[in-house]
């Protein structure tokens, strides 16, 4: 007789499941330990090769007796304003840490006299440069090739100096007045647009020949007119675009250097001379204080070209 599914057994099977060993997870947390284990020791590697080898010291001796360098002082953390004093960014540096005032110790001197003859060097080449563009502009500018023989332009120990001559029949100004000629105005205007492309400060001064003035030199004399000329070219300057900023100083000498001491009369004497400025005449416009003997060797060694005659 047949069974109805009532009356069937019922078999229950259970499987048991055993994990794999090679299947867990342990194996990653080892392994994290080894690469972080490898990347500290990677980095310490680079730390020990950048570090400067006073560093190194000061580092060792620290871990050596920390309470006595923190307390004592020294070449370790208790003089340091950073972990590693002087440390940060350079990592190029000879030196490990420096104790306060070691800053000027003849083993850190710069050798400042061949930085300043450097600078020398490449302010001069910049000033033989700007002679040549102004040389090229009186020869190719209509404004200022029929005066060429009245622009007279050298270098001197204070910079390039322009200097705006007068001819026996074609005087720069006015006779005995500071009204520029037409000419002039257009002179002095063609060169603040070469003057201007240079950052250097300039000079500007008037000279008269020894001829006196008709008010004497209790009156209007030679002295007020040359510094009437000098600083009427001043203001034609602006006029031509250079910046006020860039003039540095405006003097009148008379007739105290001349350009043809022999000739005191001669009317070349009668002139604009423009400086345009180095670093140490800049320093010394502004009164700021110049080594003399410093001055004295770069000018010997750095200005080949003997000055012209003021």
């Amino acid at each position: 007789m047949a069974l109805d599914d009532s009356q069937r057994p019922i078999v229950i099977r259970r499987v048991k499941k055993k994990a794999a060993g090679h299947h867990g997870g342990a194996w990653k947390i080892a392994y994290a330990d080894f690469v972080t284990a490898m990347m500290a020791f990677f980095l310490l590697m680079w730390l020990l090769g950048s570090t400067a080898k006073g560093d190194l010291q000061g580092i060792a001796d620290y871990f050596r007796t920390p309470l006595q360098v923190a307390f004592s002082g020294g070449s370790g953390a208790g003089d340091a304003s950073h972990v590693i004093k002087n440390g940060g960014k350079d990592l190029t540096r000879l030196e490990g840490q420096i104790k306060q005032g070691e800053l000027n110790s003849p083993r850190r001197s710069y050798n400042l006299k061949a930085a300043q003859q450097e600078i020398a060097r490449i302010e001069k080449q910049q000033l033989i440069e700007l002679k040549g563009r102004l040389q090229a502009s009186i020869e190719t500018l209509p404004a200022l090739k029929p005066f060429k023989n009245q622009l007279l332009i050298d270098i001197t120990i204070d910079g390039l100096r322009v200097q705006i001559v007068d001819e026996q029949n074609r005087p720069m100004f006015a006779i005995g007045s500071a009204t520029l000629q037409p000419y002039t105005r257009e002179i002095l205007r063609e060169i603040a647009k070469v003057l201007n492309e240079v950052p250097n400060r300039i000079s500007i001064s008037g000279h008269t020949d020894a001829h006196p003035y008709s008010g004497g030199q209790l009156g209007y004399s030679n002295w007020e007119l040359s510094a009437d000329r000098a600083n009427a070219s001043r203001r034609e300057l602006l006029a031509g675009g250079i910046e006020e900023s860039k003039i540095a100083r405006v003097v009148g000498l008379s007739s105290s250097v001349l350009f043809d001491p022999e000739a005191p009369r001669n009317p070349i004497n009668r002139r604009i001379s423009i400086i345009v400025m180095n670093k140490r005449a800049e320093a010394e416009a502004a009164g700021r204080h110049v080594n003399v003997n410093t001055s004295t060797e770069l000018t010997a060694e750095t200005l080949d070209d003997k000055p012209a005659q003021p």
